[in-house]
């Protein structure tokens, strides 16, 4: 489900004239390329090469083969000069982001004992500024890495180890890129009424991310929670309790015991969830739908999250309150192998200036800092129903924060910020709810945060995760607001 891997065109360049005035410089920038090939290939990319291009024609075939690949990020390796003609037809026919590298083979040359041919192949950096202009001039979206090609001595070496890094975070961010472009998301339900700012347009989606939403009704889970038999039910209570303890009753008046009747609903529930992913082939999931005095939805509904939270903790986010654009952050959170939990703004602490975070309903569990808790609850305030809630804080170390949100124009945008999950009580009312330092104090993050528009949630996910997402919302061409210090 969450093993989508990208799909890496990659071709080098050189200049075809060059190649009968020096021996072996071709065959010098082939085994380079062969190199990085192979890197890409460890890094989890499934890489289309069309070799070494030193032609305007050969660029067209090159252009043309990316093309039937259906590749989702082009590489153009600089091996030494080349003329922009020969590489701009290399990456128009796809239309794909092109990443440049600019790698030298060494730190430095001997430069008063270097030949012709040896500057020749490392001359990377000398068309860069050329094929850039070309790629502007022509509305190609592209990035440039500069750096070293292998491992040097001393102080250089940081120009290696600074550039695979980012050709990873590169492959990695493509690698989510395929993934929401061929991703299926339920909308089960509706949109939590009131709540504007979570109101979306299912053609945004499309048309913006590639994604496709599958238009569920009630009764499309309905009839698989009826359909699910004993056994089912027997295995994935098995499945709760190995997951989650049981919390007894705390000082909430809307706290209750979890009896064997709440248990056994929400693995009857969950059951049906399982099915319902399977049958429509889902990657994400967002629903919502209120029911009415107890009638057959309503109890549906008052049952998902605890089946939710499984589907959620293996790659499958499920957002509450019909919020698409959180389930697609939480999805993008999923895939950087970040967790991304459902989660908004609870409170915020001057005392020990941090923001309290969480929401009801289902969490992903895997970022739990302890064995999540089942909590009883009379009510799900603001809602209808009763059951059985979810809850736990996500783990002590670094965080990162990413909502999906839409500008007054119509255009998806991406608002994110790190920070840390610091130790210390929560609330104990069946909810998700963590303690997050940013780098403001609570008033002024909030200030900014807010001042940026975004969705009132968010996704919260482990590991400072900026780089990555910097990159995808540049392969995505949305808008990318970062609030920190």
């Amino acid at each position: 489900m969450n093993n989508v891997k990208a799909k890496i065109g990659i071709f080098g360049i050189g200049l075809a004239a060059y190649w009968p005035q020096f021996d072996g410089l071709k065959e010098r920038l082939e085994g380079y390329q062969g190199k990085i090939e192979a890197r890409l290939r460890d890094m989890g990319a499934d890489v289309s090469s069309a070799g070494l291009v030193d032609t305007a024609p050969a660029a067209q075939a090159a252009g043309d083969y990316f093309a039937r690949e259906n590749v989702d990020l082009i590489i153009c390796y600089v091996g030494t000069y080349a003329t922009s003609s020969q590489v701009l037809p290399a990456v128009q026919r796809r239309k794909a982001p092109v990443l440049i590298l600019n790698l030298q083979p060494s730190p430095s040359m001997d430069y008063p004992n270097t030949d012709t041919g040896e500057w020749l192949a490392n001359c990377c950096a000398c068309c860069v500024p050329e094929i850039s202009n070309a790629f502007a001039r022509s509305r190609i979206q592209f990035n440039v890495v500069s750096g070293i090609l292998s491992p040097a001595e001393g102080h250089a070496n940081q120009y290696f180890v600074r550039a695979w890094r980012e050709i990873e975070e590169w492959v990695h961010a493509a690698a989510v890129m395929r993934e929401l472009a061929y991703s299926r998301i339920g909308f089960l339900g509706h949109t939590y009424p009131g709540m504007l700012d979570m109101y979306s347009d299912f053609t945004m989606h499309h048309a913006q991310l590639g994604a496709h939403i599958e238009v569920l009704e009630m009764d499309d889970l309905a009839a698989r929670v009826d359909a699910v038999q004993p056994e089912e039910i027997e295995a994935k209570i098995a499945e709760i309790r190995q997951s989650f303890e049981e919390a007894q009753p705390g000082r909430d008046k809307i706290s209750q015991p979890v009896t064997e009747e709440s248990l056994r609903w929400s693995a009857q529930v969950a059951c049906g969830l399982d099915r319902l992913a399977t049958d429509f082939d889902l990657n994400g999931l967002t629903y919502y739908y209120r029911g009415w005095n107890g009638n057959r939805f309503e109890e549906i509904g008052a049952g998902l999250i605890v089946g939710n939270s499984l589907l959620t903790a293996r790659g499958i986010p499920a957002a509450g309150e019909g919020d698409l654009k959180t389930c697609v952050a939480m999805l993008i959170m999923d895939r950087l192998k970040a967790g991304g939990s459902y989660t908004e703004f609870y409170a915020m602490d001057f005392n020990d200036d941090f923001i309290l975070m969480g929401h009801d309903g289902p969490g992903h569990v895997a970022i739990s800092d302890s064995k999540p808790l089942l909590r009883g609850l009379g009510l799900f305030h603001g809602k209808h129903g009763y059951g059985i809630s979810v809850e736990f804080k996500v783990k002590t170390g670094p965080i990162t924060i990413l909502t999906m949100t839409q500008t007054a124009d119509g255009r998806l945008k991406m608002l994110a910020a790190e920070g840390e999950s610091i130790p210390g009580p929560t609330l104990q009312i069946g909810n998700t709810n963590s303690r997050l330092k940013f780098g403001l104090d609570p008033a002024t993050f909030m200030n900014r945060w807010a001042e940026a528009g975004p969705t009132h949630h968010c996704a919260l996910g482990v590991g400072h995760q900026l780089a990555k997402i910097k990159k995808l919302a540049r392969l995505l061409d949305l808008e990318l607001v970062i609030i920190g210090g």
